[in-house]
Formats: structure tokens, C-alpha cells, sequence
């Protein structure tokens, strides 16, 4: 099974790393083995995102830009969520009856590789 690199961000502002070999879109929950070796059980409706990232480092030095066209990704998308965050991407298969859905970043260049989006996290999504 794939294991896959995860910074998680709960709505109420706390942030895990780690791996993940069972996250899946439909189910409620998922684990996460932490840096630290502790496995955690993660209720997915806790959530504000799960982002799937190059490596738990990242760049500070970094500025966002949101400027590459990717093709075959699906629909431009503007999330904002609760929090004030906006957030671009292209979303394919996106349903509004669903819990959440992907995002492949708008920047390629990003440390993220896509980004689960939990609706009930969000205030705002539109389709640019």
C-alpha cells in the first residue's frame, strides 16, 4: 500500500505531520503515523484539509503564485475556508453532496501535491 506524505489542519487551528497508507475520500476516518512514531486516529470531520506534500519542510522563503495552467486537472477553483485562507487549484470531479474533494494547486511549484478539501470547512467555492 502507497504510503503518502500529510500535513493535516484541524478547524480549530492544530497541525499534524506524517504519513498515511488509508486515507480515502468516502470514509470517515483515517491514521496517521506522526513524526514522533505515535499512530493516531483521525476523524476526517475534524478537519479543515489534508494536504499531500513534497516534504514536511517546505520552503519559508517561498511566494505562492498562481499562474500555471494545468491541463486535464479538472475545473480553476477558489476555496476560501472558515478561517480566511484562499486557496487555488483545479478540481476534477467536484460534487457538492460530497464531504470534501481534491485540489491540485494552481502552482506548480508548490510544496503541495494536491489538497483534500473538507467542505464543512469551507465559507466560500467558486469556479473561475
Amino acid at each position: 500500500m502507497q504510503t503518502n506524505k500529510v500535513i493535516i489542519r484541524f478547524k480549530d487551528g492544530m497541525i499534524m505531520k506524517g504519513n498515511t497508507s488509508d486515507f480515502f475520500p468516502n470514509k470517515i476516518r483515517f491514521h496517521l503515523n506522526r513524526l514522533d512514531g505515535k499512530i493516531e486516529e483521525i476523524d476526517t470531520d475534524t478537519l479543515k484539509a489534508v494536504f499531500f506534500v513534497k516534504d514536511f519542510e517546505g520552503n519559508k522563503e517561498y511566494q505562492k503564485k498562481y499562474e500555471d495552467t494545468i491541463h486535464g486537472a479538472g475545473r480553476k477553483i477558489e476555496v476560501e475556508f472558515t478561517d480566511g485562507e484562499i486557496i487555488s487549484g483545479y478540481a476534477l470531479g467536484y460534487s457538492p453532496d460530497r464531504p470534501g474533494f481534491f485540489i491540485t494547486p494552481a502552482d506548480l511549484t508548490s510544496n503541495n501535491e494536491r489538497i483534500f478539501v473538507v467542505k464543512s470547512a469551507t465559507i466560500s467555492i467558486k469556479f473561475l
